[in-house]
């Protein structure tokens, strides 16, 4: 069977490719404006209209709701927070775990608010496992663990090989760590289920409408130019696109591949039966689910950065990522040697200079934005989204100051990134080296971490 290359994502084969909303007609003029149809705009929408109905909103999409990061990501809802330990070391650590302890809530406000909305996203809670392979990669999920309960997750478990099997038998894992706070999903469902409540709601979502430019209180389109109180940049690993936002956050390429639905006897060579996502602690890590009609979904760093930060239009990926990531999964499961590819697609996330997800609103201009994710996107855009609702409510004098709004990522600032070809170079040899350390760790060469991947880790800012 001939792999499908490309069409956006592997989540949109089932149901095709959406017909787009009508672009903007004209100018006209809003309560707030969010430009980017994807989680983090459309839930912005969402909370803002439940918490104040009379708000006008427009949401402006490039192309249609789903078609950047939450249409092509791996599925994960987790509790990752892209920044923690900077933003411990910047506001103290009692910040940072307010911050963990809100993502932690966030999965289950994501699955309730879906059932609530009568969203089918084939949701399954099974927590995220992260296994170990490698002696160096034993010690640092054994590290990671313990910092994590330090954060006070305290629910989660450090499981040895064999309690790593009986969740997953991935071949070869000397161990793993398991939370339960984390839940598989079908990324384009919830988006599009998401849309349509947010309509529901009065909310208008105006698609083909490429914004070309912000600027305080208004968004600038081809079609016409919105005017808001408020305009919020919801455009993740597209921000590069914006004028004057080039350098604002990297566009960091991710791929991945779905197999054919596996025969209930590979299944039980692999386990799984707990559904939980599958994530490992390489350096150039990978992410993995099981999916609802029994594939397996896998994910990783591709060519990760494309020069002058382009980005893709479809999401074709290069032979040799697609043969990468297929040796991923043989190696991970034996069992699905034979299995074909029926799918393999990319996409981009967005990468701040220091790796640290953030949240904005300008009081004296009306410009906000949420984003910076660092592929754990899908929970975080809505923690983020209710932080920038809570913003726009204490600024209008509709709310007061919440739990969410003292959030250490609110105001964070960061440097811009380098100009090109430094950017270009940097991030090329950052990956190269991660892959040189796992194939060093991998082979027995080093039983803790790799010393070129830790240099790596500095220079970069992570």
């Amino acid at each position: 069977m001939t792999t499908v290359n490309g069409g956006i994502s592997f989540w949109y084969a089932q149901s095709g490719l959406p017909e787009p909303r009508e672009p903007l007609p004209g100018d006209t003029t809003a309560d707030v404006c969010l430009v980017g149809g994807g989680y983090t705009g459309l839930w912005t929408a969402y909370y803002l209209k439940k918490a104040l109905p009379s708000l006008r909103i427009v949401v402006l999409e490039q192309e249609f709701c789903g078609y950047g990061a939450s249409g092509r990501n791996g599925g994960w809802l987790y509790n990752g927070v892209a920044g923690r330990d900077r933003y411990a070391a910047l506001h103290g650590r009692e910040a940072a775990v307010a911050l963990q302890h809100a993502m932690n809530r966030t999965v289950d406000e994501v699955v309730r608010t879906a059932r609530a909305e009568g969203i089918d996203a084939d949701i399954h809670q099974g927590g995220v496992l992260e296994v170990a392979y490698s002696p160096a990669q034993l010690a640092r999920l054994r590290a990671f663990h313990e910092t994590e309960v330090g954060f006070g997750e305290t629910d989660r478990l450090l499981l040895d090989a064999a309690g790593t099997a009986q969740r997953i038998r991935v071949a070869g894992a000397l161990g793993g760590a398991w939370t339960p706070h984390g839940a598989r999903i079908h990324p384009v469902k919830l988006l599009q289920g998401l849309a349509a409540a947010v309509e529901r709601l009065g909310v208008v979502v105006h698609e083909r409408t490429r914004v070309t430019e912000i600027g305080p209180h208004r968004a600038v389109t081809p079609h016409g130019t919105v005017r808001a109180t408020y305009v919020l940049r919801c455009t993740e690993g597209f921000t590069a696109a914006l004028k004057g936002q080039k350098r604002t956050w990297l566009p960091m390429n991710s791929s991945m591949i779905a197999t054919e639905p596996l025969p209930a006897q590979v299944w039980d060579e692999i386990g799984w039966a707990g559904r939980e996502t599958l994530g490992d602690m390489a350096h150039a890590y990978m992410y993995a689910q099981r999916t609802a009609d029994d594939r397996i979904a896998l994910g990783g760093r591709g060519v990760p950065y494309r020069y002058g930060s382009r980005t893709d239009n479809d999401g074709r990926t290069q032979a040799a990522t697609v043969e990468a990531l297929r040796e991923i999964l043989v190696r991970f499961f034996p069992a699905t040697a034979g299995a074909a590819v029926d799918h393999a697609w990319s996409g981009v996330l967005g990468v701040p200079r220091d790796w640290c997800t953030g949240v904005e609103l300008d009081r004296s201009t009306g410009l906000g934005w949420a984003g910076g994710y660092v592929g754990s996107g899908v929970a975080t855009a809505n923690l983020a989204a209710r932080t920038l609702r809570d913003l726009v409510l204490l600024d209008s004098g509709e709310g007061a100051a919440t739990e969410l709004t003292g959030l250490p990522w609110v105001g964070h600032r960061v440097r811009r990134w380098e100009p090109e070809p430094l950017r270009w170079l940097g991030v090329n040899v950052m990956y190269a080296a991660y892959r040189g350390a796992d194939r060093r760790e991998s082979a027995g060469h080093r039983a803790a971490t790799d010393p070129v991947a830790r240099l790596a880790d500095r220079v970069s800012g992570r």
